[in-house]
């Protein structure tokens, strides 16, 4: 009961990558740089299984970022023709890659980090993909022309990667739409069709994970405007309920999101962000099993999952750490009083 786990992205080791940047550039090139992000993941499944985390991940260490890191092995993204664009809805402004042809993967995405990590951890393992909406709205279209067409060609090409991730071990695949708090009427009309697509065969486990962003500025101004309740997920709540989806990764601490919500997603089990990633104040253990508690309210205690709120790749990696101790000792603290 309150098994724990982490949204995705854990910061980079500073002989890695650049610190606290969510777009950082590597330390290491060619081989040296594939070795430093193997030791990398190993160093980040030890730390998650030193805090007490459950359901660990390799924290996306081999990736620059959650898109383009899985864009890099598809052909048809032309990172030559780097455009800025708007991206959710114009809430920044990003330089990405191109869509100039039909896709198609180069061969395997993640099979080393994938593998590397189920190697080296007995514990569930997660991994995470780019969700088809998300992918859709970070990357510059100059061949399909439309959105859906785009988003279900490349549902079917992390369909494909996602088969073989679950053949190499994996244990939950999570599709991340950050996305899908911003075209709600989307979300509903074609963004699941499309995350269905993503999951076709796949017998282990599915998530989704849609959240108010990192806690970069360009997100914490936006929430700012927000008001004092956030209710777009009361939009697409429902039509999650009745997906196919197994799980579903909402963002709870320091969040306005009225916890009423989660009854919206009756049925599903539902990783509650007990961790605000966009405050550097560390969580004390009583906060997060005070997260959990609230919860129970509105979700059956069997069907919760304590996670943290979003990925972590921009933040200080000591208070990183520090925020998942907390997780853990906060969710053993859930089940002494509540288990």
């Amino acid at each position: 009961m309150f098994d724990t786990t982490i949204a995705g992205s854990l910061p980079k080791p500073a002989w890695l990558a650049e610190p606290n940047k969510l777009w950082p550039q590597w330390r290491l090139a060619g081989a040296e740089l594939d070795d430093a992000k193997r030791d990398a993941t190993i160093l980040a499944l030890k730390l998650q299984e030193d805090c007490g985390i459950d359901i660990v991940s390799d924290g996306e260490q081999s990736r620059q970022h959650f898109v383009h890191g899985f864009l890099e092995q598809v052909e048809g993204i032309d990172f030559g023709k780097r455009v800025e664009i708007g991206i959710r809805s114009n809430r920044y402004k990003a330089m990405v890659p191109t869509l100039v042809a039909p896709l198609r993967l180069k061969g395997r995405v993640h099979a080393r980090e994938a593998q590397t990590a189920r190697a080296h951890t007995p514990r569930k393992l997660k991994f995470t993909l780019p969700g088809p909406m998300t992918i859709v709205d970070t990357i510059a279209d100059a061949h399909y022309g439309d959105r859906v067409e785009a988003a279900m060609a490349f549902a079917g090409v992390l369909n494909e990667e996602a088969r073989a991730l679950a053949a190499d071990g994996v244990d939950v695949i999570q599709f991340d739409e950050p996305a899908f708090n911003v075209y709600m009427d989307e979300v509903k009309d074609w963004g699941i069709a499309a995350l269905h697509r993503a999951i076709e065969g796949l017998a282990c486990t599915t998530a989704v994970h849609i959240c108010y962003g990192y806690g970069i500025k360009a997100n914490i101004d936006w929430k700012a405007t927000l008001g004092n309740e956030w209710r777009q997920y009361q939009e697409i709540f429902p039509a999650l309920a009745k997906s196919r989806i197994g799980q579903v990764s909402v963002e709870c601490r320091n969040a306005r999101v009225p916890m009423s919500l989660l009854k919206l997603l009756n049925g599903k089990d539902v990783l509650v962000g007990a961790i605000d990633v966009a405050s550097d104040t560390v969580e004390t253990p009583e906060q997060v099993a005070a997260v959990i508690a609230e919860a129970m309210k509105y979700v059956a205690k069997e069907k919760i999952v304590a996670c943290t709120n979003c990925g972590m790749a921009p933040m200080r990696w000591d208070i990183a750490y520090g925020k998942l101790a907390a997780l853990g000792q906060g969710a053993e603290l859930a089940r002494k009083k509540f288990g």
